[in-house]
């Protein structure tokens, strides 16, 4: 694919979308200059582009059929087999449909990308076949990834696996679906809102948030830098651990990496301290979003009251920038998404990263297809692009710089306790709306449950959605939140929690 110069009337043309005003010997004057330039472009052209090696074979895997997929939680079949050895062999992974498995399809949920076929591995999945795993298949996830309901995708919505016609929760709605059915061991989901943590409340697994850059996000599409996090999503703790385990650490080509800290987190699994001697602050604002359920919130509490039997001591603290953190996201997420994910063919520019070139190619018909975009996409660009137009890109900025007010507020808690104990999502999950949804019932749909996971995507503390209950044959969720890099201390409170009690009879 060439560069080549533009002629006359492109000058004009692009002279006066920058408000250039040129004479007729100017235009001329730039074409000639531009030259040397393209040629530059052209010997980049040539060259091969340098993307990580694929180290395991495998085929395009296949469609499965309506029949085999009731919940609409599968998007493509496949059986790569990793190493012939390691932490995870025998353990199945399903991935989310916008992590790249060169030589599968992805469509990222949007009929936009259905046709592409990346040439790369994101690093999690080298990771996870190094380990031994096997991956079969890819995983429905929302459009674009920009929703916490299910009902986004373009082949249609993903249903809920403990009441059918019911959201899945979204943006990672297939994997969670998978884990909780039994037909992945772990799944590998996506958070920018909440998006690993919202679909394992609704479907009652195990999702763990890591810390910012913990786990590389190389080889996935991203939504904008600042929030994007990928983790684990899994059906017991010990898993979680496992699987989180084998991902994080640094690649040296993810952007969102800096001083990152691993550890053996299966080691906090082991002993029987538990949650004994560990402080717990319950924060008081988790519980008083403005669509609590008053049965979320009474079984998320007498699960706190289970781990004070543990042995934690719980104090209920506040936090009020909780309740405005989530406003704090919009400018960040809806400007970052516009500029990065949509005017930016999915990646933007100014910052190291691995590129991969096909999917910005492909991507950035969008377009000419505009109109087939969800709603939400639809929602969120719009807004972005207004802004961009008549407000410059201060927002985004003020907001990043909130974000660190915000992120001292809950570190000033957790300088005095282990961990933030609070509702993961304030509702369960919700009936899908109808393929007659209003637009305003199709957007909210989408994001009236993110309001207790969104703050911790901008302040980027790891996060974890822990099943505590069962009401209307619906899961209920906790989350607890830790300090940065510290999600070991998550998981030994979450395993307490999970061997003393069967948290589908509470």
């Amino acid at each position: 694919m060439a560069v080549h110069l533009p002629t006359s009337k492109q000058i004009h043309k692009l002279a006066n979308e920058i408000g250039l005003e040129l004479s007729s010997t100017d235009a001329d004057s730039f074409r000639e200059l531009f030259q040397f330039y393209v040629d530059a472009y052209n010997i980049v052209d040539a060259m091969p582009d340098n993307v990580p090696q694929v180290k395991y074979a495998r085929t395009p895997g296949f469609r499965p059929s309506a029949e085999d997929n009731p919940h609409n939680a599968w998007y493509v079949k496949t059986d790569v087999k990793g190493a012939a050895r390691g932490k995870l062999k025998g353990k199945t992974v399903v991935l989310k449909d916008n992590v790249m498995l060169a030589g599968v399809p992805m469509m990222n949920g949007a009929a936009t990308l259905e046709g592409y076929v990346p040439e790369v591995d994101a690093t999690v999945v080298t990771r996870l076949l190094d380990a031994g795993a096997t991956i079969v298949g890819k995983a429905h996830c929302e459009n674009l990834c920009l929703s916490g309901g299910s009902h986004t995708n373009a082949t249609g919505p993903v249903h809920n696996p403990h009441k059918m016609g019911y959201s899945a929760g979204g943006s990672s709605s297939g994997s969670a679906v998978l884990v909780a059915k039994g037909e992945a061991d772990l799944a590998v989901g996506g958070d920018q809102g909440g998006s690993i943590r919202m679909p394992a409340s609704f479907c009652g697994i195990y999702g763990m948030k890591p810390t910012h850059g913990l786990v590389p996000y190389s080889g996935i599409m991203p939504i904008e830098v600042y929030v994007d996090h990928t983790g684990p999503m899994t059906a017991n703790v010990s898993d979680n651990a496992l699987m989180l385990e084998v991902i994080a650490g640094s690649d040296e080509m993810d952007p969102r990496q800096y001083n990152v800290k691993t550890a053996r987190y299966t080691r906090s699994l082991e002993g029987l301290k538990g949650v004994e001697g560990m402080k717990i602050a319950v924060l008081k604002e988790g519980f008083m979003q403005q669509n609590s359920e008053v049965d979320v919130n009474a079984k998320v509490r007498t699960a706190a009251l289970r781990l004070q039997e543990l042995g934690a001591e719980l104090t209920e603290v506040s936090i009020p920038v909780h309740l405005v953190a989530p406003a704090v996201w919009i400018p960040i997420g809806v400007e970052g998404l516009t500029q990065t994910m949509m005017y930016g063919d999915g990646y933007g520019v100014s910052r190291r990263d691995l590129y991969v070139t096909s999917l910005m190619d492909f991507h950035r018909n969008w377009r000419s297809r505009a109109n087939e975009m969800s709603e939400t996409t639809k929602l969120f660009m719009f807004l972005g692009t207004y802004i961009r137009k008549y407000h410059g890109s201060r927002y985004y900025g003020k907001a990043i710089n909130i974000s660190r007010r915000i992120r001292e507020a809950y570190d000033a808690v957790l300088k005095e306790y282990d961990l933030l104990l609070m509702p993961t999502t304030p509702v369960k999950a919700t009936p899908l709306p109808p393929k007659n949804a209003s637009r305003d019932e199709y957007v909210e749909r989408a994001f009236d449950m993110s309001s207790n996971t969104s703050p911790f995507d901008i302040t980027h503390h790891p996060a974890m959605a822990i099943p505590c209950g069962m009401s209307d044959g619906l899961p209920v969720s906790m989350m607890l939140v830790g300090r940065h890099f510290d999600e070991a201390k998550i998981y030994r409170a979450a395993h307490a929690y999970e061997d003393a009690v069967d948290w589908k009879l509470e």
